[in-house]
């Protein structure tokens, strides 16, 4: 649909190893960049906003470039938005989270039909705090037998097969697949 012009996609994976993939001002300014490529109208209110920051040499805050992001999505008759945040359990978790689901509440709260939003995360309490209310087709997969099963399926496959792990002991391979399984939480 996007390669077509009938929706527009933004993708962010949080991840704690890098500083930018971590939090809000990282996710502000991945969405801002994706969605710019993806619509004139959405390249011009960037442009525009580039402009008013003195072309890049004084960095706008968190809450401009959430007004950037707002006034993109708020643009008539655009095609439909679809956000997509991976791994939110990734981002740190005092501020740096809390700063994303707020933001996250406040996309939501804007109750625009054209916005999309799917979050994945681990059933961590305070993101389930925040996004329940939020979540209009909740899916969680954390502890279904079949998730296990495929970990678990994958794990046995990769100890079975490597070249290092096959010179182990039957039980030495056994235990690494059963500890991996079970500290894998589901993920």
């Amino acid at each position: 649909m996007r390669k077509r012009g009938l929706a527009s996609l933004a993708y962010f994976y949080c991840d704690f190893r890098e500083n930018q993939k971590k939090d809000r001002r990282g996710l502000l300014t991945s969405l801002l960049f994706q969605l710019c490529d993806q619509s004139d109208s959405y390249a011009s209110i960037l442009s525009k906003f580039y402009a008013a920051n003195h072309r890049g040499t004084q960095g706008p805050s968190d809450n401009l470039l959430k007004q950037c992001l707002e006034e993109m999505l708020r643009v008539p008759d655009q095609a439909p938005v679809y956000i997509i945040l991976d791994a939110l359990d990734e981002c740190p978790k005092i501020s740096p989270r809390l700063r994303v689901l707020g933001l996250l509440e406040d996309l939501v709260k804007l109750g625009l039909p054209n916005l999309h939003i799917c979050v994945t995360s681990r059933p961590e309490p305070d993101i389930k705090h925040v996004l329940d209310p939020l979540c209009s087709h909740p899916v969680s997969i954390h502890g279904e037998k079949g998730q296990r099963q495929d970990i678990d399926d994958y794990i046995s496959s990769v100890v079975r097969t490597d070249p290092m792990m096959q010179k182990w002991s039957a039980e030495d391979r056994q235990l690494v697949i059963d500890v991996l399984v079970r500290k894998a939480e589901g993920m």
